[in-house]
C-alpha cells in the first residue's frame, strides 16, 4: 500500500513507541502535523522550540522510552540546539522531526532553506556534533536505511539524540508502507561478559580493605543496579556516597548512606573519604568537575581504587585504578554480590554514618566550612517538608542544584532529575511537562528566578493541556551562581547579575495557577492549601540576595 512519506514518519514514530511529540508548526511541516492528526500519538503546541526538545528529554527520562519532538525549517530546527546538546550530554533518546524547504528549490534562496546550498544555513553541520545521527532526507530510495539507522540509535543502549531533516515535497511522495517492516524496532540485547578474575580481584580487595566506600555514578541507575549496589554495601558494612546526578542510587535515607560527593556538596562524603577510606570503588561515576573537586590529584591519594564503566572513556580518565573493569554495572554487581556470599566474605566493622555526619557537622561549623548560614533556613525547611509531605515518592526536576544537593534526601521511591549535562538554564519547567506526561507521581520543577525568565510561558503550556505541575521558584533578584562568584572572587564588582521579578502573585493570577509565597519556615502551613498531584502551582522561596553559599569552583 502507498502511503505518504508523512504518514510513514508518524506510522514509524508509533512504533518507536512515541507517546506525545512536542512542538510548534510550520508550513515546511505541515505535511506531517496533518498525518499526526489520526495518530493515537498526542501532539503539544508548545511556546518555543527549545523547550519542545526539553520536554522530550524529560518525557524519555522518566519512561526509558523514545521522547520526540517536532518543528519547522530554518529557526524551527535552529531553536532545538541547546535542548538536543542537553540530550546528547545526557545520552537521551530524543527524536526531532524538522521540516524543510522542498528539493527543487535548494540554493535558490528559498525561505527558511536549510539545506546548506547556495550559502544557506547547513543544518546538517549544526546538528553534527550533538547528534548520535542526523540525516536530511533528499530522496525515498534510501529512506528505510535512514529510519532503521535512526531507530538503532535512539534504542541503543547508550543512546542519543537523532534528528531526521524532511523537505516538504518528500513529505508529500508516496512509498509503500512495507517500508517499516524492514526496520528493527527492538534494542539490541547484549550480553555482557564479566572475567571472573575481575570479580575475584574485586572480592580480594574488598576482604583486605579495613574501610572500604562506595561512590555511586549514574552508571548504577541507568544499568539498573540499584538492587545489587544495595545488597553489596548492606552485605558488608559499605558506606555509599555518590555523584550528584546518581542521588538516589541507593536511598539517602538509608543508614549506609553518605549523601551526595561533590565541590557543591556539604562536605560528609569528602570527610569519610579522606579520613577513613582506604578502598574506592568508582561504580558509574566520571568524576567530573564537581565529583574530583575540580580534579584534584590529592582526593584519592594512598588509597587503593576499583573502577567499573561500561564506557571506557571514562577509565582512567582522571586518577589510576588498581583494578579497572570496562562492562555493565548492573553484570558486574549482580556477579560480584553473589561472589561475595559464595566466598562467605566478612562484614567490615559497623560504620555509624549519622554519627559520622553530626560530628562531620559540628566540625565543619567550628572551622567556618558549612556552605548554608541561616540565611538559608527557609530553604532548608521547605525540603525537610518535602520529605515528609510525599513519602510514596515524587519527581524532581532541578535547575537549582546546589538545595537539592544538600539538603534533600533522594529515596528509593523518588526520582531526581538534575540538571547536569550542559546544564542549561530553564530546563526544568518544559522538562518536567514532558515527564508528567507519561507519570502519574507528583511532579515538581526546582527553578531559580534567572531560569525561569528563560522558560516561565511554558506554565502556559501545562495550562492549555490541564498538565498538572509544581514549580519552586526560588526568588533573589539575580543570577546567584554569578553573583556568588563575582562576591568571592571580584570583590563585590556586580555586573549584568542583578535584576527586578515581576509580582509572581499577579503573574500566576494572569496564568489561572496557584501561588503561595514562602518567606520564613512559618509559611509553610500555607502550602498545605495545594494540590500537589492534580493542581499547577507556582511555590515561590524569598532568599535574601546577598546570601551566598560558602562553597568555590575555583572559578
Amino acid at each position: 500500500m502507498q502511503i505518504p512519506v508523512s504518514e510513514l514518519i508518524v506510522r514509524y514514530m508509533e512504533r518507536l513507541g512515541v507517546e506525545c511529540i512536542f512542538g510548534i508548526p510550520g508550513s515546511h511541516i505541515l505535511p506531517v502535523y496533518d498525518a499526526l492528526y489520526d495518530s493515537k500519538i498526542k501532539s503539544l503546541l508548545v511556546k518555543h522550540e527549545q523547550a519542545a526538545a526539553f520536554m522530550a528529554g524529560g518525557h524519555a527520562r522518566v519512561t526509558g522510552g523514545v521522547g520526540a519532538c517536532i518543528t519547522t525549517a530554518g529557526p524551527g530546527a535552529t531553536n532545538l540546539v541547546t535542548a538536543i546538546a542537553s540530550a546528547y550530554a545526557d545520552h537521551l533518546p530524543v527524536l526531532a522531526i524538522t521540516g524543510e524547504a522542498p528539493t527543487y528549490i535548494f540554493g535558490k534562496g528559498g525561505l527558511q532553506e536549510s539545506s546548506g546550498e547556495g550559502g544557506s544555513i547547513d543544518q546538517v553541520a549544526l546538528f553534527a556534533g550533538i547528534t548520535r545521527y542526523h540525516k536530511l532526507i533528499e530522496r525515498t530510495d534510501y529512506l528505510a536505511t535512514v529510519l532503521n539507522q535512526a531507530a538503532k540509535h535512539l534504542l541503543s543502549k547508550t543512546p542519543g539524540p537523532v534528528v531526521l531533516s524532511i523537505p516538504y515535497n518528500i513529505q508529500k511522495e508516496l512509498v509503500d508502507a512495507s517500508i517499516l517492516d524492514d526496520i528493527t524496532f527492538s534494542s539490541a540485547r547484549n550480553e555482557y561478559f564479566v572475567a571472573g578474575h575481575h570479580i575475584d580481584n574485586s572480592v580480594e580487595l574488598l576482604r583486605e580493605a579495613r574501610r572500604p566506600l562506595i561512590i555511586a555514578g549514574y552508571g548504577c541507575i541507568r544499568a539498573g543496579a540499584q538492587e545489587a549496589l544495595r545488597n553489596i554495601s548492606e552485605r558488608l558494612n559499605i558506606p555509599v556516597t555518590s555523584s550528584l546526578k546518581a542521588k538516589g542510587a541507593v536511598d539517602e535515607r538509608s543508614p549506609l548512606s553518605l549523601g551526595s560527593l561533590g565541590v557543591t556538596s556539604g562536605g560528609h562524603a569528602l570527610r569519610y573519604l579522606e579520613q577513613e577510606a582506604d578502598l574506592v570503588m568508582v561504580l558509574g561515576a566520571g568524576f567530573n568537575e564537581r565529583t574530583s573537586y575540580v580534579w584534584d590529584k590529592n582526593l584519592l591519594a594512598g588509597k587503593k581504587l576499583i573502577q567499573v564503566d561500561n564506557s571506557a572513556q571514562q577509565l582512567e580518565k582522571v586518577f589510576r585504578a588498581d583494578l579497572v573493569v570496562h562492562t555493565d554495572l548492573g553484570a558486574y554487581l549482580r556477579a560480584l554480590d553473589s561472589a561475595l556470599q559464595a566466598k562467605n566474605v566478612a562484614a567490615k566493622a559497623p560504620v555509624d554514618v549519622a554519627v559520622f555526619i553530626k560530628n562531620a557537622q559540628e566540625q565543619a561549623d567550628a572551622e567556618g566550612k558549612t556552605i548554608f548560614d541561616a540565611k538559608f533556613d527557609q530553604v532548608r525547611a521547605f525540603y525537610r517538608w518535602l520529605e515528609q509531605q510525599f513519602p510514596d515518592g515524587l519527581v524532581m526536576f532541578d535547575d537549582n542544584i546546589v538545595f537539592a544537593q544538600n539538603f534533600y534526601r533522594v529515596s528509593g521511591k523518588d526520582r531526581f532529575y538534575p540538571n547536569t549535562g550542559i546544564s542549561s538554564l530553564g530546563h526544568a519547567i518544559p522538562a518536567a511537562i514532558g515527564a508528567r506526561c507519561a507519570v502519574r507521581h507528583p511532579v515538581f520543577a526546582m527553578i531559580g528566578d534567572g531560569g525561569f525568565h528563560m522558560c516561565a510561558m511554558e506554565i502556559m503550556t501545562a495550562v492549555n493541556y490541564n498538565i498538572p505541575l509544581n514549580v519552586v521558584l526560588f526568588n533573589n533578584n539575580t543570577m546567584g551562581l554569578i553573583r556568588k562568584n563575582q562576591h568571592h572572587l571580584y570583590r563585590d564588582r556586580f555586573i549584568d547579575c542583578d535584576f527586578t521579578n515581576p509580582d509572581y502573585a499577579l503573574l500566576a493570577k494572569s496564568f489561572g495557577i496557584h501561588h503561595v509565597r514562602v518567606e520564613s519556615e512559618h509559611d509553610l502551613a500555607k502550602l498545605s492549601a495545594l494540590d500537589f498531584l492534580q493542581g499547577i502551582n507556582l511555590i515561590e522561596v524569598l532568599i535574601d540576595q546577598d546570601a551566598y553559599p560558602n562553597y568555590s569552583s575555583r572559578r
